[in-house]
């Protein structure tokens, strides 16, 4: 019974901002600096509200192609591998050895990135699959075959510059 309750509430909420019972008593009225009468039923209910807002927000590669794309960063980079190999990345992937892929905090997964070791000059093409680095300021965490691409291995950490990629 309560639960009938529940989701009746909700569906009115849904469906309309007025209820049926009431929209026969309401009158036409007139917007304020026009001559125009506005119906009740010419306002919007909550559900077509709700999917206009859903129809404005802004898809992964939108904000690739508007924003991203040719972004410099530099910072701090380190890698991670034997430890999470087999585990899942944030993304829904099996993370495996000897990949290209890398973990950046905000950009959308599957961005490419170049990252280039400030150090040695090394570069490699990494894609985002995952979320991090968690530890202080860092800006990437690339996976093994990257960082091994990169001669980042063996110290752990280099300053590096990214250049996201269209």
């Amino acid at each position: 019974m309560r639960v009938t309750q529940l989701l009746g509430t909700a569906a009115l909420l849904f469906t309309s901002s007025i209820a049926p019972a009431q929209a026969g008593s309401l009158t036409a009225q007139q917007a304020p600096g026009s001559s125009v009468a506005i119906r009740p039923a010419d306002y919007p209910s909550n559900w077509e509200r709700f999917v206009e807002e859903i129809r404005t927000v802004p898809t992964a590669s939108n904000l690739i192609a508007s924003s991203a794309a040719g972004q410099v960063i530099t910072g701090q980079a380190s890698w991670y591998g034997p430890g999470f190999f087999g585990n899942r990345t944030a993304s829904g992937e099996v993370f495996r050895p000897g990949t290209f892929t890398a973990a950046h905090r905000t950009l959308p997964f599957g961005t490419k990135v170049r990252v280039t070791n400030l150090r040695n000059g090394r570069s490699a093409v990494v894609r985002i699959n995952d979320r991090g680095p968690f530890h202080g300021s860092r800006v990437i965490d690339v996976a093994h075959g990257a960082a091994q691409e990169l001669g980042l291995t063996a110290s752990g950490v280099a300053q590096v510059r990214l250049e996201v990629l269209p």
